[in-house]
């Protein structure tokens, strides 16, 4: 019994250790691994395109059937969002405090956003918001937006 009692306590051991061991990775993940580095990097790219102008840039970046639920309310698609890219002026548009979190082939990136300039209506907008995009990893191995959604910072 107590050889029995010995295995176990050296089998449990074993198994603590190797979810230690496992517990960092899944963290490195999440805080800055190479799958969150990349989707900062392509939501670095989004704020690029918009502050260009560029929806050709953008495109690639959201999905086919990609919506967008913007910060007064009004829900957008992919074509929509990448019209209003093309006719916003932006003189600052700055995206920060990013936090990716990733379940598998999904990711949750959440951010800050300051904008100034006019959007795709030709409204002037000087604003502070916070937002959530929804990425996707696809059947092509390419991460694209699938939704994302802003509501003005308090």
């Amino acid at each position: 019994m107590r050889q029995f009692v010995a295995t176990a306590v050296v089998v449990l051991l074993s198994m603590g250790s190797a979810l230690a061991q496992e517990a960092p990775k899944a963290g490195a993940a999440k805080a800055g691994g190479t799958v969150a580095q990349a989707l900062i990097d392509l939501e670095n790219q989004w704020a690029r395109a918009s502050l260009a102008g560029n929806a050709d840039a953008l495109a690639p970046l959201l999905s086919e059937d990609f919506v967008a639920l913007d910060s007064d309310g009004t829900m957008r698609t992919r074509a929509e969002t990448l019209a209003r890219t093309k006719a916003a002026k932006w003189t600052t548009n700055e995206i920060g405090d990013l936090k990716v979190i990733v379940h598998g082939d999904a990711a949750v990136v959440t951010g800050s956003w300051t904008g100034k300039g006019t959007d795709g209506a030709g409204k002037p907008v000087d604003a502070k918001e916070r937002w959530a995009d929804t990425w996707v990893k696809m059947s092509n191995g390419k991460w694209q937006c699938v939704a994302s959604a802003s509501a003005p910072a308090k």
